[in-house]
């Protein structure tokens, strides 16, 4: 292994791509704790930290590659641009023109991306105009700020400034991305949101490490302490090592339909006649699904907890509880049948077995025993409809698992976190991704991969 690794750092044109992809990683990470000139740090933190507020912004700041609980110049992450992305995905299959626009290849993909610009600025607008807001009714503005406050609230200059610095963090972030796709290695937006996740590794190994090494005492997530020993901590790496190869082995699951070619006789020859494989993926929709359905159950949660303090009704509190992140029965059922739904959603917009069928069909090639056109194509959802079901309850058990491992073993869930959930799934599938990268690079120059095994 690291024979191959100087290997690696030994090709001058992947050295410098990695060189440079960390280079410009370090500026991100660097940017992430630059904070904005009307915020006083400490105060946000303990205000979002005490209450279910805090809660929603670390489990949207997961997926974002943001630091919502300390707005800086970053603050915002990419978020802004993920929300654009998703959105022209979704319209590119039921609005015409951006269906033509996907399907002129190269020259349509950039105008959709120009698009999707565009977007992430309005929304980076209005997200950061909602935060600095919030920031304000917190009480967590910076005091010489205050000095100088009207009645209706941060003075406009201070506001249009903070709005724009956050735009231009977002843009910023965005620019990073594409460079690192066009001249460093991996793909640049799960690069950047893999770096945040990682960020975190440090705080959640003192916090678990603390509590086994320094009096055996750890903090859960609501404040109490519990006795976390030696054995605890053996068990939790042994079921780390598990999931990750858990979630490695689903991750790079496929359905291989074999496919046959049409044979072709020209002259003497005969071409064609080959028989390959249709990859179909086991998890589709990715990690979409647990962020779609962790972002939808926060809305009763504000709405409940509104409601409660605006009218002072003790039922709309005890709602509101059901819905808070942990072992309650009614939010794991929502959970994991959201899950469910937005795995077949997600699946049957980014899958069409029908434009599959219709290539296959154009190309020559067919599925043995199905007929090419409509039998091929409800030959290809029932086989998508049921490895989806597999992916799906896989995503189920990821994505409640650190809530079992924090009520069961008494550990926080910052580092439970890192046993499921979006964190675990993001994290593997781009180093997944990059790992291919590298070995495509290898391969090139005839070396051999870096998962390839030594033959003796």
């Amino acid at each position: 292994m690291f024979e191959r690794i100087r290997v690696i750092f030994s090709i001058p044109e992947l050295r410098q791509k990695i060189l440079l992809t960390l280079g410009l990683l370090a500026v991100y990470r660097i940017g992430w704790h630059i904070p904005l000139p009307i915020v006083d740090s400490k105060a946000l933190a303990a205000n979002l930290n005490a209450g279910s507020l805090g809660e929603i912004l670390n489990t949207v700041s997961v997926f974002s590659g943001s630091q919502l609980t300390n707005i800086t110049i970053f603050g915002l992450g990419i978020m802004p641009y993920i929300s654009a992305s998703i959105i022209f995905q979704l319209l590119a299959t039921v609005y015409e023109p951006l269906k033509k626009l996907q399907k002129e290849g190269e020259s349509g993909r950039r105008k959709i991306n120009e698009y999707t610009r565009y977007a992430t600025v309005l929304i980076c607008i209005f997200q950061s105009f909602s935060y600095v807001y919030l920031v304000n009714q917190f009480g967590c503005v910076n005091k010489n700020i205050l000095a100088h406050q009207t009645d209706s609230g941060i003075p406009y200059h201070w506001v249009l400034t903070s709005v724009v610095i956050m735009t231009a963090g977002t843009c910023f972030l965005m620019w990073l991305g594409e460079q690192i796709d066009e001249y460093g290695i991996g793909n640049g937006i799960s690069m950047l949101i893999m770096a945040g996740i990682i960020a975190n590794v440090p705080t959640a190994l003192q916090e678990l490490l603390g509590g086994v090494f320094k009096g055996g005492e750890a903090m859960l997530g609501g404040g109490d302490k519990s006795r976390i020993g030696v054995e605890v901590l053996l068990v939790l790496m042994a079921l780390f090592v598990g999931v990750v190869v858990g979630v490695i082995y689903i991750t790079r699951g496929q359905r291989r339909i074999p496919m046959q070619s049409a044979k072709h006789v020209r002259g003497r020859r005969v071409y064609g006649g080959n028989r390959q494989y249709l990859p179909l993926k086991v998890n589709q929709a990715g990690v979409m699904p647990i962020i779609f359905a962790s972002s939808l159950l926060m809305f009763p949660l504000f709405f409940f907890q509104w409601g409660a303090s605006a009218t002072g009704w003790g039922w709309l509190h005890s709602l509101a509880e059901q819905f808070h992140r942990g072992e309650n029965f009614l939010y794991v059922i929502l959970y994991v049948g959201l899950i469910f739904f937005f795995c077949y959603f997600w699946t049957a917009v980014s899958f069409n077995p029908k434009d599959m069928a219709d290539n296959l069909k154009n190309y020559g090639n067919f599925i043995p025993g199905y007929r090419p056109g409509k039998r091929t194509e409800e030959y290809l959802e029932k086989v998508m409809i049921r490895i989806t079901y597999v992916g799906a309850a896989f995503l189920a058990v990821i994505a409640i698992l650190p809530t079992i491992i924090s009520g069961e073993m008494g550990v926080s869930f910052r580092v439970a976190g890192f046993f499921g959930g979006t964190s675990l799934l993001i994290a593997v599938s781009v180093i997944i991704d990059l790992v291919d990268k590298i070995d495509s690079h290898l391969i090139m120059r005839n070396y051999k991969g870096l998962l390839n095994k030594e033959k003796h």
